[in-house]
């Protein structure tokens, strides 16, 4: 009964999904070439609040726990579980204080309206993952980035998303690359539960009654760890309060 019920409101939820990303992307594309950063920054901003209203249509929800843990101030670099889609909705909009930006796999950086518009012109960067020579210069890149400007980075360490809840083995390489080239920085540890149930059908229908979090761990500071050490304790720092 309750998979039947999601799929009508699967479908209003695509549609209001959709349209969200077809009236925020010329939004932003006038917010980045007449407003510059900060404007731009806004539209983004909304793009996130909006599309995570998406949940409400499969009566749905989602939440930041801790937050206040969080070290204002710094460079950040967000290390978190991955379960689908709603996870960079959620650190688009809660974490909207701390300017995130991305390491996104290449693919989502053509042809999703706004999605692709932002992840190209906002200061992410886009990853071949059939090709880690292109990888380790994007890392670079980004790290140096929020290193000059006091912004974070979200980074999945699975490389791919979890479809039951059950995480993957974390890969250390992108999280190495982005402490090296922004060593002031803070790692800050993020669990997200119940975003795989939003696809447990897979792709139609949504799945519906679901709660998504998104628990914030004490942060941990780069210089203070070796890098061994300091991934070991932000990967069981997020692997401790997954919910399988």
């Amino acid at each position: 009964m309750k998979k039947l019920l999601s799929y009508p409101l699967s479908l209003l939820a695509y549609f209001y999904f959709l349209l969200v990303i077809c009236v925020l992307h010329p939004i932003q594309w006038v917010c980045l070439n007449w407003f510059g950063y900060e404007a731009h920054k806004k539209s983004v901003d909304c793009l996130g609040f909006f599309l995570l209203k998406t949940l409400n249509f499969t009566f749905s929800s989602s939440k930041v726990e801790n937050i206040e843990l969080v070290p204002e101030g710094h460079p950040l670099i967000f290390v978190s579980n991955h379960q689908s889609l709603f996870d960079i909705m959620g650190f688009v909009w809660f974490f909207r204080k701390f300017h995130p930006k991305f390491v996104s796999k290449i693919e989502l950086g053509k042809g999703i309206p706004s999605i692709s518009f932002n992840l190209n012109h906002g200061g992410s960067v886009l990853i071949d993952r059939k090709n880690p020579k292109q990888a380790l210069p994007a890392l670079k890149k980004l790290g140096e980035y929020i290193e000059a400007n006091g912004r974070s980075a979200v980074i999945y360490p699975e490389g791919t998303r979890s479809k039951n809840g059950k995480p993957k083995r974390f890969a250390p390489n992108g999280v190495k690359m982005l402490c090296k080239y922004s060593p002031s920085a803070y790692v800050v540890p993020v669990t997200i539960n119940n975003s795989w149930k939003m696809f447990q059908y897979g792709s139609f229908p949504l799945g519906i009654g679901n709660h998504l979090t998104f628990t914030v761990h004490p942060a941990i500071k780069v210089s203070e760890y070796d890098f061994d050490t300091l991934f070991e304790k932000a990967e069981q720092a997020v692997v401790s309060q997954i919910i399988h």
